[in-house]
């Protein structure tokens, strides 16, 4: 996913430092590794990380920089380099613990994650709490994740809720839940020796879309929400609150610009899926910038 980027000037410097970092090979990851290799979340988290970063870079590159950020999940440390409150390196280090720690939890019990698309979400709700399941990712748009044990999830699977689709995640355990806890302790012992400044934008957290104003409370947020659901229903609500009126989904870019076309009615968005969509990001960055997403925080 990142050989096009590569030729984009400062993008390859940019990933050279985060490899550093994280104690990696991102380069590699992103241009030849097997799909087996980046499916590893100690892999995953870091590239996913490093190609947010890089991307941003060459986005906002001596442009307006955004009113608001908000990440999914693992998206929530590339919004917190880009809020100011942690540099590019501690991001990418804390992640790359993040990442290492979320796989010896999934490796000890065998979890996983499906999505559950469509249904009454009240329907849907009591299925996976019959079933032992955590919503773990709430999307909105009709999307809930369900994470927990394998055979809860294959059951699921064969009596879904009512008009409900039920998809398996290729993902290495039940991320966002109880089984996860191991990887908090973890995660807390390095974030307590990471400095982190208040945000100088607004910060959607994924607990439940606030902004949140304080560095201190971000770290502890951050490190919380490996073990608890991600709200991003609650976050597309805030940004509707906050008056955001254009998106801009950084590298690899897709899956949170097609939910925002069910949950962010009027919002134009652009997904940086490669380099050629940076002249319509810039455009969009340019013509919303200041919006009053920016505004009520300043």
């Amino acid at each position: 996913m990142l050989s096009p980027w590569l030729e984009v000037p400062g993008v390859a410097e940019h990933l050279a430092r985060s490899s550093e970092a994280a104690g990696l090979d991102l380069v590699a990851h992103g241009t030849t590794s097997d799909s087996e290799t980046i499916r590893d979340t100690a892999v995953a988290q870091p590239l996913l990380t490093a190609a947010a970063l890089a991307t941003a870079a060459a986005l906002l590159d001596g442009g307006p920089g955004p009113d608001l950020v908000a990440g999914h999940s693992v998206g929530e440390l590339p919004a917190t380099a880009l809020a100011g409150v942690l540099s590019e390196t501690d991001a990418v280090r804390l992640v790359a613990v993040r990442g290492a720690a979320m796989a010896r939890a999934a490796a000890a019990t065998p979890t996983g994650m499906s999505a559950v698309l469509g249904g009454d979400p009240d329907e849907v709700l009591a299925r996976l709490a019959e079933l032992e399941l955590t919503p773990a990712n709430v999307n909105g748009g009709g999307q809930v994740v369900a994470a927990g044990e394998l055979d809860a999830l294959a059951r699921l699977a064969e009596e879904p809720p009512t008009r409900a689709r039920v998809v398996p995640l290729q993902v290495a355990g039940a991320f966002h839940t109880r089984f996860m806890a191991p990887a908090v302790d973890e995660l807390a012992r390095a974030a307590a020796s990471t400095p982190a400044a208040d945000p100088a934008v607004t910060l959607l957290s994924n607990a439940d879309g606030a902004p949140v104003t304080r560095g201190a409370e971000v770290l502890e947020r951050l490190v919380a929400q490996v073990a608890n659901p991600v709200r991003w229903d609650q976050c597309c609500e805030q940004m509707l609150a906050l008056g955001v009126t254009g998106l801009v989904e950084l590298a690899p870019g897709g899956v949170l610009t097609g939910l925002a076309r069910r949950t962010l009615p009027g919002v134009e968005t652009v997904a940086l899926k490669s380099p050629d969509d940076l002249d319509a990001a810039r455009e969009l960055v340019r013509k919303h910038a200041g919006s009053p997403a920016g505004q009520e925080e300043k």
